[in-house]
């Protein structure tokens, strides 16, 4: 059994933190927001005074925070000085590269472990164990954050050195982005062209345009009864979610020169869709802005 400080208990966070207690694990949980340590309190997870109190007997920090500042101002404020010595930090939030390897220089300085390990997989993922993660550190530090991996993922990728679990999750979602709106544009063409959804998805979901865009996240309600459109898009991965990981994107095709047109137009058209009404709906609901675009 492992001590595990878990802090940041949001949608993602909690039912990983629980996850980890049903895999026999000690978990101790820290949030700042009153709703997440009241729904971790009510799923038995003791919650702790501070953050620094969270990790102070901890064996393994886990992070899954809203933006790298966040995860450098907490270890840089409390969390390092409050833990053990060689204390295993994963960093589980999706943050920029350069934050990530920030964030592995002072867990090691201050005589720590780390790994950054993003995640993909939304609530359902988290909820069900089956998140996948993409890991970077050394190969001991991997070794050492397996086990816990394994108990709230199904597919676990060690991608490099520090940073490069970071830098795998910035392209996948960038490739996601992409997808989704291009299965969008597809669904919106059909309805005007006067194909039914569910023919069109007949032929896709078993074409050579299949993707995870339209077999699982389909945007339009029918073909497939669990995807986020037969909920109103409700998410599921929310619209602001995706603008943030794609601003992430951005930063990162600037500061390699990468000439990445799709990439950066998947950013301006999911920072538009999270400025007005999908920042709190699913991120396939992009199909209504396509719907209203003419």
């Amino acid at each position: 059994m492992t001590r595990v400080a878990f802090l940041g208990l949001g949608h993602m966070g909690l039912p990983m933190a629980v996850n980890l207690v049903k895999a026999g694990h000690e978990v101790h949980g820290f949030d700042l927001v009153p709703a997440a340590i009241n729904a971790a309190t009510a799923a038995g997870i003791p919650i702790a005074s501070s953050g620094a109190d969270a990790v102070a007997e901890a064996d393994v920090v886990i992070t899954m925070f809203p933006a790298g500042r966040h995860v450098i101002a907490a270890y840089q404020d409390e969390l390092l000085a409050a833990a053990k010595p060689g204390t295993l930090f994963i960093e589980s939030s999706t943050i920029a590269v350069d934050e990530a390897r920030t964030a592995h220089e002072l867990a090691i300085a201050a005589g720590h472990r780390n790994v950054d390990a993003p995640v993909s997989g939304g609530v359902v993922g988290a909820e069900n164990g089956t998140l996948a993660f993409m890991v970077g550190g050394s190969d001991a530090d991997f070794a050492a954050a397996l086990p816990l991996l394994e108990a709230m993922g199904k597919r676990i990728v060690h991608c490099g050195g520090p940073g490069l679990g970071q830098a795998a999750k910035v392209c996948n979602n960038m490739v996601l982005a992409i997808s989704q709106i291009a299965v969008a544009e597809a669904f919106v063409l059909g309805e005007r062209l006067g194909l039914e959804h569910q023919a069109l998805f007949d032929v896709v979901s078993q074409a050579s345009g299949q993707c995870w865009a339209i077999t699982t996240n389909c945007p339009v309600p029918g073909p497939v009864p669990t995807s986020p459109a037969n909920r109103d898009y409700q998410p599921g991965f929310a619209g602001a979610l995706m603008a943030k990981d794609l601003g992430l994107a951005l930063q990162a095709i600037e500061g390699t020169g990468t000439d990445a047109k799709m990439g950066r137009l998947a950013q301006e058209l999911y920072a538009a869709f999270a400025a007005g009404e999908g920042g709190h709906r699913d991120f396939s609901g992009i199909i209504t802005d396509i719907r209203d675009a003419d």
